[in-house]
């Protein structure tokens, strides 16, 4: 019979005295892909191409004012902080590329800040009232994995806040995760303050405004989705879209969540 011993010196005879680095070897694991620039070149070059034919469609009152502005402050300066912090090579999803990582976060991030006017309109603020709350840091690998925070906190006139989540959807399928769910229940017992979800679906121009810390567990809308690793996740109802975004916003007051 062999022992465990045998295998050990098998093992340390081959070059490797932790079982994880021999197993990453065989696999090559810890060889890193080379990242494709003139990919991520063509990618962002998409970015800017989707945000000019999104400024065709949107109502005039929420277009950005200087596209090209907007690309070199969300696009431009974004990719050269996390080229220069060597974050590229450490993004991989699944064995997604770290490209198409990089691309599908990058396409969030955008969107989101493309409809800053249109936020300061539905809720009738200034747009310094809306302040970045989440835990997005450009030089983080964390950044990319998402926590479930929400990503701003804007502040009324009479003090009240509500914390909000904006997310984006780029095929037709619309959900939120579970954690974000169970994040805003949390805010809402320590804080006593909702979380509206602003969800964006950029396939059929519509979006769906929802408090997250409402949802219940035995909502239907709960499913399991297999083409994201079978996670839990809350389907978002049609009844729930009310803007299209080639309209002029919806106003947050005139919006009936019950």
């Amino acid at each position: 019979m062999f022992a465990a011993e045998d295998f050990k010196q098998y093992r340390q005879k081959f070059g490797f005295s932790s079982q994880t680095n021999f197993k990453n070897f065989l696999s090559a694991k810890d060889v890193v892909p080379a990242i494709d620039f003139d990919y991520i070149k063509l990618l962002n070059e998409r970015l800017y191409q989707i945000i000019k034919n999104l400024s065709f469609v949107v109502a005039d009152q929420i277009k950005v004012d200087n596209l090209n502005s907007f690309g070199r402050k969300y696009i431009d300066e974004p990719f050269d902080i996390i080229k220069k912090n060597n974050i590229l090579p450490r993004l991989n999803n699944l064995g997604r590329r770290p490209e198409q990582v990089y691309f599908s976060w990058m396409r969030g991030f955008v969107i989101s800040n493309y409809f800053t006017k249109a936020l300061s309109l539905i809720f009738e603020v200034d747009k310094t009232k809306i302040k970045p709350v989440g835990s997005d840091d450009l030089r983080k690998i964390n950044s990319f994995k998402k926590t479930p925070k929400a990503d701003l906190e804007i502040k009324f006139e009479n003090n009240k806040r509500v914390k909000v989540e904006m997310q984006s959807g780029f095929s037709g399928i619309n959900d939120i995760k579970q954690h974000k769910v169970l994040e805003a229940k949390k805010a809402f017992e320590l804080e006593g303050i909702e979380t509206i979800l602003i969800h964006i679906d950029l396939y059929n121009g519509q979006t769906a405004f929802l408090k997250l810390n409402q949802i219940s567990e035995n909502n239907i809308n709960w499913i399991t989705r297999q083409q994201m690793e079978g996670q839990t996740v809350f389907n978002i109802d049609q009844n729930y879209f009310v803007w299209k975004i080639t309209e002029p916003p919806i106003k947050y007051k005139e919006i009936e969540f019950d």
